[in-house]
């Protein structure tokens, strides 16, 4: 008998079991108010014994068995709450973005084109603040290890913000394409990696192949691959015609200017700027093609892999742009001699 005062080795065990479980409990009630995925020792600790079981070890095993369904029953419906949550705020910001699309298509027919950029820029701010917020929820939903189905809820949530983008985007284009063409709604960072008003998509699918998004299977790796060429080759045609079409608009110019000086200058200056008029106006249609091919490769990809393969290339994409952006923000606040 061990002396007064003194725990014996089992009821020590017992006393840290229990501690343990409060603490596990005391974390599963504050994690649905947070982004964070709760673990605890309980999920390494075995609780059997092969010996003869005193009754302290009976309730031992008992506290580790109430551990073990805080973290693999409880734990889940946490985040299926979390997720209805998601729903209900994605809901109301689809509200919100069908708004925004009425009150900009408005905007296009009675304001200038430098209040159109203004209220382009900020209505980005806000989706990057709200796509960050999709990027945590797939985090979350990642580690928690939920259902495909209910993980495929946030990754079809994080395609439709995408598409919300592009739709926005386009009416910028239409409102002023060289706003939207400079990328000064951007970081530095990214702009110098721009092409034609946005990211390329061929580039998009390296960062995603080298993000350890495996396992990829053999059929996936060559769907990747075939797109990524296919992307390549689309973006060469484009670049190719905006080349051309720079060329033409140079030389059409340069035409109005020589005819300025003939007897019929005026005419023909304002005929030759007419023409550079109608060729300017096509730099929205590469634009929009342009677009239309990052959409097309963002779509293709999701249907390439599977829903939890999605789930961490997205991320993984996300977490490029991230650092540009932080490297932007580095290259800012350097120190000046």
């Amino acid at each position: 008998m061990a002396p007064p005062g003194m725990a014996t080795a089992d009821e020590g065990r017992f006393c840290l079991l229990r501690a343990a479980a409060a603490a596990a409990g005391a974390q599963f009630e504050n994690w649905g108010d947070s982004d964070i995925v709760v673990t605890s020792p309980l999920t390494e600790t075995t609780c059997t014994d092969a010996d003869d079981v005193s009754g302290d070890k009976q309730h031992a095993q008992m506290v580790c068995a109430q551990g073990f369904f805080l973290i693999r029953v409880l734990l889940p419906w946490k985040v299926q709450r979390r997720l209805a949550q998601n729903r209900e705020a994605a809901r109301k910001s689809r509200m919100r973005k069908k708004v925004i699309l009425a009150l900009l298509y408005h905007l296009l027919s009675v304001a200038t084109c430098n209040y159109c950029a203004l209220a382009f820029d900020l209505e980005y701010a806000r989706w990057l603040d709200e796509h960050q917020r999709h990027m945590t929820d797939l985090r979350v939903a990642l580690g928690a290890q939920i259902g495909d189905d209910d993980l495929r809820l946030l990754v079809d949530g994080v395609m439709v913000h995408y598409e919300q983008m592009f739709r926005l985007k386009g009416l910028a284009t239409r409102a002023d394409v060289f706003h939207v063409l400079s990328g000064m709604w951007m970081s530095p960072a990214e702009r110098f990696f721009m092409w034609l008003g946005g990211f390329r998509s061929s580039e998009l699918l390296k960062v995603l192949l080298s993000g350890h998004v495996e396992p990829l299977t053999e059929q996936q790796l060559v769907g990747i691959c075939s797109l990524q060429q296919s992307s390549q080759q689309a973006e060469d045609a484009l670049s190719q015609g905006m080349e051309a079409l720079q060329q033409a608009l140079a030389d059409t110019l340069a035409a109005a200017a020589a005819a300025g000086a003939g007897p019929d200058g005026v005419t023909s200056y304002m005929g030759q700027m007419a023409v550079a008029m109608g060729k300017l106006a096509t730099v929205e249609n590469f634009l929009r093609q342009a677009d239309l091919l990052r959409q097309q490769t963002l779509q293709q990809m999701r249907r390439i892999l599977t829903t939890r393969q999605a789930a961490r290339a997205l991320l993984v994409v996300s977490d490029y742009f991230s650092r540009l952006r932080a490297l932007s923000s580095l290259w800012l606040t350097r120190p000046r001699d």
